[in-house]
């Protein structure tokens, strides 16, 4: 059986709560039970957890497209209370969109012997879609948890969904 790495994007308070700074809406909360279900299952396969968190200075040039979020020892940067990182766990920070861009998440990948990638998280249209994008420039068969991703905005979730599968060649799993 191959080894499967869930990969988690950032499910943080700045995100996911009401005074977080770039709240992406109560239709992105719906995800959390969803996700905390999958952890465990994927836990209990033996499966390489791997948190994104997005992790900016107060002086980002991102904030020129995005009001300040996920500024570095905030609290709006931490992990929800919902979803717990275990012993064990890697939680990566990340400055750009894609999980992989300045981190070591393709050394993680390598070092734990991951063949396959699920994943789960916000923004489907932006984060998620350029960490997809970037594992499958580098070959590795990657699936997306329907049920597990959202946007603030339905119409780039929609589209960004259709983008990974048709163009980028991942599974969409229901």
């Amino acid at each position: 059986m191959s080894k499967k790495g869930f990969i988690v994007v950032d499910m943080l308070k700045d995100f996911m709560e009401e005074k977080g700074a770039l709240f992406c809406g109560n239709e992105c909360r719906k995800i959390i039970p969803f996700i905390a279900d999958t952890l465990e299952h994927m836990r209990n396969e033996g499966a390489t957890v791997i948190f994104l968190g997005d992790c900016h200075d107060k002086d980002d040039k991102e904030f020129t497209l995005f009001p300040p979020h996920c500024i570095i020892n905030t609290e709006g940067a931490e992990l929800i209370d919902e979803l717990t990182l275990m012993p064990g766990e890697y939680f990566i920070t990340k400055t750009r969109y894609s999980g992989f861009y300045g981190t070591n998440l393709g050394e993680v990948l390598t070092s734990e012997k991951v063949e396959h990638a699920y994943l789960a998280g916000v923004c489907t249209s932006i984060c998620v879609m350029e960490t997809v994008a970037d594992l499958r420039n580098r070959d590795y068969p990657t699936f997306i948890f329907r049920r597990g991703v959202a946007d603030f905005d339905q119409e780039a979730h929609t589209f960004a969904l259709q983008r990974m599968e048709k163009i980028l060649g991942a599974t969409i799993i229901e």
